[in-house]
């Protein structure tokens, strides 16, 4: 964080302030400032899009080399390529302070999308010139349009060779008259961007060397924060975060009033809006940081639609009001969608416990579960009939894999179960959660996903060839029907189909689906497993150790070639004797074993198994170890 002070966070009135909803009547504009987000499908390329624009306005010195997606500061956003995170930033621009939102393009993460829109006046909507409109460009245009925001749209990747900008902008006014878009937002400007070169322009055949047509249309279309002079204070949390030397931050905008540094506010309990629970606590602001470009700079004061970090708030959640304790004017708390998925996070009780990890007991697991559910509104932490396990539901497995991933790279040991989808009663019937599937693929490969999916109870729901011999299909799937397709469909295409869902709301129970049609190898007992062992053991199935990894028993160490558990002895070795034999009789002749990762591995156990999490590695095994006890449970 940079540390060094600079003057009051803007020019405007220090009295100002604004509200979502304001009177027509004496109301001001802060025309020095602009809020925008952008958004897109995944992969549409927002972070690109991000990092051109700060390059062009001067954020890095000519000493510097800017870095690909800079925005992308996690070290998991950069080994996926993908945003997890809403991150922001500010650049300066014809005397005008742009505030720019990144957000992620991945369906399981659209609670990041939804809170984050809350304190933005507008929206820069990207689509990739070739693909079009996908299932979360659906999602996230729909919740701009909820929150009245007015939209700009940039065609992406013109420079590709299979761009075709005239079609996809027809599907796009498609999509906006499909959501029931207001009449003066259909007249939309529209862009034609190479985000990676640093160009756009207003049409695709003439294209300005620079962003600037671009930011023109932010500052001429994004409207400008308003204000009522006198309101009480109304600042709104939407995003925390945590800094070594102030702790916790709480960031969002301010909407009206003005907050100062060494200020005593009040902290409206977005749980508690109407104060049912009491008066709200009052709390002082320690410390006030603005942005520029990709750093934080102290301020002494924020004026109406500044977004700012606050410290000195040792408890606060996303959605709270800071307020004037004398006339305190809570804001309507941030509300984002259901949960459709949930799994179960334990302790890790193998016999290999506590080798990797320096988090090993519940109470820790549960310290760390419940921080995520403060600072990701989309996580729900619920308790079960077991004071070891608790119940975590989120958007999607990818979701969930991140939140486990990150909890292994800290020092964590813990075991998950299979995902499981959430469901509902409506007028005693039971429903569960539906998703919109789309998936890209080559034309010859059309029968073998239908095959795929049927038995999902995928319903087609349209088809459509292009001209390059490449078919979209779109389906509507139950969510549960989602698990470990990925996998299987990457199989099928050898690579080349592309897939894309997110939710689309809820439908009686579809019926059974089948998952996983074949059984286990599982160790007997514990040891080293031997290549003599693995040999003998390759006909019956596909392995997932190698030689020398040390198992247990109930540990899963390949999938059966039949639908049956088998306990097998994977650390048996080989006689000696002292009669001699060939060469060729002693060579071992070894397949090597199927590497999975955390989402495979999540999508491969059934009911009855779970992965055990070490910082080290991870292990499929059997939620009951002893092979007796399984049994008798049979």
């Amino acid at each position: 964080m940079t540390r060094s002070t600079a003057s009051a966070s803007s020019s405007a009135p220090s009295s100002a302030p604004s509200s979502p909803a304001v009177d027509s009547l004496d109301v001001r504009v802060r025309d020095d400032i602009r809020n925008v987000a952008i958004i897109a499908h995944v992969d549409h390329g927002k972070t690109t899009l991000v990092d051109a624009l700060l390059w062009q306005s001067g954020i890095f010195g000519e000493h510097e080399t800017p870095i690909d997606r800079v925005m992308d500061s996690n070290d998991l956003e950069r080994e996926k390529g993908i945003t997890i995170l809403s991150k922001n930033t500010a650049i300066r621009y014809l005397g005008t302070r742009i505030n720019i939102v990144d957000t992620p393009g991945h369906a399981d993460f659209g609670g990041e999308v939804e809170r984050i829109l809350k304190m933005v006046d507008g929206v820069l909507l990207l689509v990739d010139a070739s693909e079009g409109p996908m299932p979360q460009t659906r999602f996230v245009l729909r919740k701009a349009l909820e929150e009245g925001l007015r939209p700009i749209v940039a065609l992406n990747k013109i420079d590709r060779g299979d761009a075709r900008p005239a079609e996809v902008l027809d599907e796009i006014y498609d999509l906006f008259i499909d959501l029931d878009a207001a009449e003066d937002l259909l007249d939309f400007p529209v862009f034609y961007v190479n985000a990676k070169a640093g160009l756009c322009g207003r049409t695709p055949d003439t294209v300005d060397q620079t962003l600037a047509p671009l930011l023109d249309e932010i500052l001429e279309s994004v409207p400008a924060p308003r204000y009522r002079p006198g309101h009480p204070l109304q600042f709104q949390v939407t995003t925390l975060d945590y800094d070594d030397y102030v702790g916790r931050l709480a960031i969002g905008r301010v909407f009206q009033g003005e907050l100062r540094r060494h200020q005593w506010v009040a902290r409206v309990n977005a749980a508690d809006p109407e104060g049912m629970e009491g008066d709200p606590p009052t709390v002082k602001v320690v410390g006030l940081w603005g942005y520029d470009g990709l750093q934080r700079v102290q301020v002494e004061s924020a004026a109406p639609g500044d977004i700012v970090a606050v410290a000195g708030l040792d408890e606060v959640h996303i959605g709270d009001t800071l307020t004037d304790p004398e006339d305190p004017r809570a804001l309507p708390p941030i509300r984002v969608d259901e949960p459709t998925l949930s799994m179960r996070f334990g302790i890790n009780d193998s016999p290999l416990s506590g080798r990797d990890g320096r988090f090993l007991t519940s109470r820790k697991i549960r310290e760390r579960l419940e921080k995520e559910a403060l600072s990701n509104v989309a996580i729900r932490i619920e308790p079960t009939d077991s004071p070891d396990v608790l119940e975590v539901s989120g958007r999607g497995e990818l979701q969930l894999a991140i939140l486990i991933e990150t909890m292994r790279r800290e020092g964590y040991e813990l075991t998950v179960g299979k995902p499981e989808v959430l469901t509902r009663r409506i007028d005693d019937v039971l429903h569960e959660p539906m998703e919109h599937l789309v998936i890209d693929a080559p034309e010859e490969y059309i029968g073998v996903i239908t095959q795929k999916l049927a038995p999902r109870k995928g319903r087609v729901v349209k088809m459509a060839h292009d001209s390059s011999g490449r078919v979209r299909m779109e389906y509507r799937i139950p969510s549960r029907g989602l698990i470990g397709l990925r996998t299987e469909l990457l199989t099928d295409t050898r690579g080349t189909g592309i897939f894309h869902h997110r939710f689309e709301g809820w439908e009686p129970w579809q019926g059974d689906i089948p998952h996983r049609s074949t059984g286990s190898l599982v160790a007997d007992r514990s040891g080293k497993a031997t290549s003599y062992a693995i040999e003998n053991l390759q006909p019956r199935g596909t392995l997932l150790v190698s030689p020398t990894t040390e198992v247990y028993e109930g540990m899963i160490v390949g999938e059966h070639t039949r639908a049956n558990d088998l306990d097998v002895n994977i650390t048996k070795e080989r006689k000696l004797t002292n009669i001699r034999q060939s060469t060729a009789e002693e060579l071992e002749r070894l397949v090597p074993p199927r590497r999975l990762s955390l989402e495979q591995a999540l999508e491969l156990i059934r009911e009855d198994e779970a992965v055990e999490i070490t910082p080290a590695t991870f292990r499929l095994r059997k939620k009951v170890l002893a092979a007796v006890e399984r049994k008798r449970r049979k």
